[in-house]
């Protein structure tokens, strides 16, 4: 196949779902109902959703044939035993305890082991991971590299975490870091990859100190597919060896299933400290479920189970990179300034690039995210300053950088979708000029970017 440079989708099509076609003027009564906000939007009015690829993709014929197998006992099903054998296959931990996504897993860990005066260090949190952290009372810590922070920077693994700044924190503070992570990919940083060489020299740090290194590896598989495609030394590795590698060189995990379990819904939270897996069970028992379940129904950890399997296929993840560089590659030809190189799981575009008259505090990501919308019903989602800007005392201050990431669910669009999206966000784009910021009018103390409310600048 790599004589062709024609994408191949390696599946078939199985059933179809209708797309409803809206137009300028009610898309724009749309936005005006959900208070410009995104999130606010009903799903059947929008043409291209982008807003995320968590649990959002399409289920192959044998995920649904399991789901068929699904055993809806409340203790010891046969399910679990599947899913755990599944899991186990790429990732060997003592302990594997199932939530109902990722960010569960997120707060039964953080609820162990953070609290007031601790220091997470991690490549860049992601909104969910922060906000558990912060809620905690907890110092969620961002220590990726320099290039990981200037979108147009050319880095094969932009994703990687600072090594001598994480030496530095932990020279300084190590009773107060209760655990150190790193998000692979980096969705926060434009879903760049983390090196293995990166995860050794974090791996050799946490030894010093004496420190567990735990993995958000929501993206795992795309992670190791970039390892291979550009790490030396890896080219001729099978993708789950890599990934097994990967799992030998850290203490425990996150998982939201949702995105890299190809499944709709699902996670898990693993380790192989006892005392901890006992402490995080506790707690999933008082809000989740019981350990063979932890909030899933059989049926689910069927799923998931066949979409661990499915996800390290070379032919897939071969497809799933090049269809979105696809993107990628044709915005940056037409000059729209976007995240470089092109992640694996979407394409983000550079807003604060794109409108240098919309400071920061006016939110240019929110103002891009919204006429791609309005102009071609395509959502996508506001990487930036509305993320992440608000502190935990209450203070605003500008993001790192204001993106508008472009996700793309697996195995849910055409190449005809594609082209339609890089005809709207080009047309956006030579009109940027034309675009104006945004205010607040209402928003919560957390995650704002999902419920807060906006008006248009005038």
């Amino acid at each position: 196949m790599d004589r062709w440079t024609t994408i191949v989708e390696p599946f078939r099509i199985h059933s179809v779902e209708p797309i409803r076609l809206t137009s300028v003027e009610e898309r724009q009564r749309a936005l005006e109902v959900a208070g410009w906000n995104l999130f606010g939007l009903h799903a059947e009015d929008v043409l291209i959703d982008l807003l995320t690829d968590s649990g959002t993709g399409a289920m192959s014929r044998d995920q649904w044939a399991a789901i068929q197998r699904g055993d809806e006992s409340y203790a010891g099903s046969p399910s679990w035993f599947v899913f755990l054998d599944a899991v186990r296959e790429l990732w060997p931990f003592e302990h594997v305890i199932p939530t109902h996504q990722g960010r569960a897993a997120e707060k039964i860990l953080f609820s162990v082991l953070g609290g007031p005066g601790k220091v997470i260090p991690n490549n860049t949190h992601f909104d969910t991971t922060r906000a558990n952290v912060e809620f905690t009372g907890a110092e969620a810590l961002d220590l990726v590299i320099a290039e990981g922070r200037d979108p147009s920077a050319d880095h094969p693994f932009k994703g990687n975490m600072d090594v001598d700044a994480l030496e530095r924190v932990l020279a300084e503070r190590a009773a107060d870091v209760p655990v150190v992570f790193v998000t692979i990919t980096n969705n926060s940083g434009g879903g760049q990859p983390v090196s293995m060489a990166n995860l050794r020299a974090v791996r050799g740090v946490c030894d010093r100190y004496r420190i567990p290194f735990f993995l958000d590896g929501c993206r795992f598989a795309e992670n190791a597919w970039f390892i291979k495609e550009r790490e030396p030394g890896y080219a001729d590795v099978a993708v789950p060896d890599i990934v097994r590698e990967i799992a030998g060189l850290v203490d425990g995990m996150t998982m939201s299933a949702k995105k890299d379990g190809m499944a709709n819904i699902g996670g898990w939270l693993a380790m192989n400290d006892a005392a901890l897996a006992t402490a995080c069970r506790n707690l999933l028992i008082l809000t989740e479920g019981f350990p063979t379940y932890g909030g899933l129904a059989g049926r689910d950890l069927e799923a998931i189970a066949v979409g661990l399997r499915e996800v390290v296929q070379h032919d897939y993840l071969r497809y799933r990179i090049r269809s979105t560089a696809y993107l990628g590659d044709a915005l940056d030809r037409a000059g729209v300034p976007i995240v470089k190189p092109v992640g694996g799981h979407a394409v983000y575009l550079d807003a604060r690039a794109l409108l240098p008259h919309i400071a920061p505090l006016q939110y240019p990501g929110q103002a891009l995210a919204v006429a791609l919308y309005r102009e071609g019903g395509i959502r996508g989602v506001e990487i930036g300053t509305v993320m992440f800007g608000l502190h935990p005392d209450g203070t605003e201050a500008s993001a790192a950088m204001d993106l508008v990431r472009l996700a793309i669910p697996r195995r849910t669009y055409t190449q005809s979708h594609i082209d339609y999206v890089i005809e709207v966000v080009r047309w956006v784009a030579e009109r940027a000029a034309d675009l104006r910021g945004y205010r607040i009018v209402e928003q919560p103390t957390q995650l704002r970017h999902f419920t807060a409310r906006f008006e248009p600048l005038p």
